[in-house]
């Protein structure tokens, strides 16, 4: 099934990532763009290398045009979300009265686990996950419970279920933070795994909070399933954002979403969280997710077209390297512990090959020896890529 069908259209609209020169990007001064010296070509953070959505861009310009750069008010932004989700994904649990805007979805996840959850309750999660998830839930001074991927990046449940054991034991409410897609594998839980989450998360007490921000990005004739929408899930909490599918990270928005049964908690939610949100931000993320179909249908088959690619090169030229190309994310997972550079082989490209991936340490357990590489490029700064990465070697 074709990425554009899920929105009756048919996309013609130019692959995003073929639009933009490498001396046009290296004008930007985002975190991708200048943490690294101008000769690193730099393929780690979770920005792409794409222009904005023209109509994103249209209604950033006439809110500014306006003056329009207030506080946040309003569910538009949840509406274009919940007739989102019933097109792509033929859900419509995503009940407007049960969402509230927050800043981000990180800061977000915060909130929801001070919704479920008090001081110093364990936090499990499944390693090796987005880094981020350590550093808010240590910050937040909750214990890390880690229950560890299968070695084929999925679900695994006897892990699953002694790290609920385990947190369950510790006392308090423990709470599940699920990655959904999961970051930094790519991999699309399917509703069959999800439900067996839901399974036991009631077996053991274990409340779910869900990152499902990557949803929107997935490969062709793959199906997102909103955990929300499984048999168990309707306790759950999820936060979810057009962020990362329009390329708006520096427009900060957000939404928490709540099962029916977890209606009462979000009511808890303060106030002032949504202030948080740049009026902006949601303004862009709304116009995404009305308007922005054919560029993420474009997107798309473009990321396809990417990881058919870098599977190859790898192949030519880093044979030893292994990669499993993942069925959402425009982030590969790559094992390349066969290569002899040691626990940290990201250091070995960036100093011989003057590349910049993403230290597979910092997932957490399992990502010794892996780098993720952020594939929502070019294909000439992909092919240029994997060339740095050999000549490493």
């Amino acid at each position: 099934m074709a990425h554009a069908s899920n929105d009756l259209v048919v996309s013609l609209a130019a692959n995003p990532l073929r639009q933009l020169s490498l001396e046009q990007l290296r004008e930007r001064t985002s975190m991708k763009w200048r943490t690294y010296p101008a000769d690193v070509l730099p393929l780690w953070v979770a920005e792409m290398d794409v222009p904005l959505a023209d109509p994103v861009a249209r209604a950033v310009h006439a809110a500014v045009d306006r003056g329009d750069t207030g506080y946040p008010a309003g569910t538009a932004y949840a509406e274009a979300f919940a007739d989102f989700a019933a097109r792509r994904w033929g859900w419509d649990g995503l009940a407007v009265e049960r969402s509230a805007i927050v800043p981000d979805v990180m800061l977000g996840i915060v909130e929801m686990l001070k919704l479920v959850s008090g001081p110093g309750d364990p936090v499990v999660i499944n390693c090796p996950v987005y880094p981020p998830f350590y550093q808010f839930v240590r910050s937040d001074r909750r214990p890390v419970v880690e229950a560890p991927l299968s070695t084929a990046g999925r679900i695994d449940f006897a892990a699953l279920a002694a790290a609920y054991q385990d947190a369950a034991g510790r006392g308090g409410l423990p709470v599940h933070l699920l990655c959904s897609p999961h970051n930094p594998t790519g991999t699309v839980h399917t509703a069959d795994e999800l439900s067996e989450v839901a399974r036991l998360a009631r077996r053991y007490g274990v409340r779910v909070v869900v990152d499902e921000i990557h949803a929107p990005i997935v490969a062709d004739g793959t199906r997102f399933v909103p955990y929300l929408s499984v048999p168990g899930g309707a306790n759950g909490l999820s936060l979810m954002s057009a962020s990362k599918a329009w390329n708006l990270a520096g427009l900060k928005a957000a939404i928490a979403v709540a099962g029916p049964a977890a209606a009462d908690d979000l009511a808890r939610l303060p106030e002032e969280v949504s202030h948080g949100p740049s009026h902006l931000g949601i303004v862009a993320h709304t116009a995404a997710l009305r308007d922005g179909g054919a560029w993420l249908d474009a997107l798309l088959t473009g990321l396809d077209e990417n990881r058919r690619l870098l599977a190859g090169l790898l192949h030519d030229h880093l044979p030893s390297v292994r990669y499993r190309p993942g069925a959402a994310t425009y982030l590969g997972w790559l094992d390349c512990r066969e290569l002899g550079l040691g626990d940290d082989p990201a250091a070995a490209f960036l100093k011989h090959g003057r590349i910049a991936l993403s230290h597979g340490a910092d997932f957490g357990p399992g990502g010794e020896g892996f780098v993720r590489l952020n594939l929502g490029t070019s294909p000439e700064i992909l092919t240029e890529a994997v060339r740095r990465m050999a000549s490493a070697v």
